[in-house]
This record gives structure tokens, C-alpha cells and sequence, in this order.
């Protein structure tokens, strides 16, 4: 059977789904790395609110989403670096997608959907391998650079990447 994957930019139509896929991607990435007090705020109702913010940014902005076999069990953002320094011109905001994908090539897909080849930066959860693997394999490298971001009102360890 010939499974087919589409990449496209988010639509505030996706913003339902989106809250769902979110937040199923966060209990797979953060479950070992959150409470569950903090994860049981995750609300896709809330998440979706999020979207339609994310749908209504400027053109130097991309959120795009991958969908297999028409449901969506990816996505990602890129812009602008945010970050004081500007290490890089641009930055991978955020990229999930559903674990029952990883390791399909989709990932690839997103990712290059929304990060041109050259110099980008991203944060990353110090304690995910499997993340830390797919970015190495695109050319990202740890700059020295952490911090403790707050998420779902906990601390979250992470660390920049920078190619």
C-alpha cells in the first residue's frame, strides 16, 4: 500500500487538529521530562487558540504541516531568530511530530519545508536523543549556549543548536 505525504503551510482551518497533534506530541516528548500536574494543563482547545495566532503571522514566517494519508501528525515553524545574540538569521521555532512517524522520512520533509540549507538555530530539550540524532544529521552542532525555559509552569533544561 503507497502511503502519501503532503507538506503545506498550516491553515486556520487546522487549528482544531493542530491542538490535538500538539498536544499528543508534547505527553510523547515531555512525559519523562514534565509532571504530570504539568502536562494535564495541556488543553487542545487552548492549543488550537495558539494556532490561529500562528496562522496570522508575517510572511517571514513558516508553519507548515505534514499529513499522511490526509491526517496530520506533524509540524513545524521557522522565522526570525528571537534570540538576543542572533546567532544565526533564522531560527526552527518548534518541530513535532507523532511518534508512530518517527524514523518514516517525513520528519525530513517538515523540516525542509520550513528551514532553508544555510546558517539556522533552534533550542532543544538537553535530554531528547532522538532529536538531538535527526539535528545532528542535519548539520546542527551545540553552541555552549543553555538555558531553563519555563513550560507548563516547570523548567524545562535546553540547550542551542547552530549550523
Amino acid at each position: 500500500m503507497n502511503t502519501t505525504v503532503v507538506v503545506r503551510p498550516v491553515s486556520e482551518a487546522d487549528a482544531e487538529t493542530l491542538g490535538r497533534v500538539h498536544a499528543a506530541c508534547w505527553h510523547e516528548t515531555y512525559d519523562h521530562l514534565l509532571s504530570q500536574a504539568a502536562l494535564s494543563q495541556l488543553r487542545p482547545q487552548r492549543l488550537a487558540a495558539l494556532w490561529h495566532r500562528f496562522t496570522n503571522q508575517g510572511a517571514e514566517y513558516r508553519q507548515h504541516v505534514v499529513l499522511v494519508d490526509g491526517e496530520i501528525v506533524g509540524f513545524a515553524g521557522s522565522g526570525p531568530s528571537r534570540d538576543g545574540d542572533r546567532p544565526t538569521p533564522h531560527e526552527l521555532f518548534f518541530m513535532y511530530l507523532l511518534e508512530a512517524n518517527h524514523g518514516s522520512g517525513v520528519g525530513q520533509k517538515l523540516f525542509d519545508s520550513v528551514v532553508d540549507p544555510g546558517p539556522s538555530s533552534l533550542w532543544v530539550a538537553a535530554d531528547n536523543p532522538r532529536a538531538h540524532a535527526f539535528y545532528a544529521r542535519n548539520g546542527y552542532v551545540p553552541d555552549g549556549l543553555e538555558r531553563n525555559e519555563e513550560v507548563l509552569g516547570e523548567k524545562l533544561h535546553e540547550v542551542r543548536l547552530v549550523r
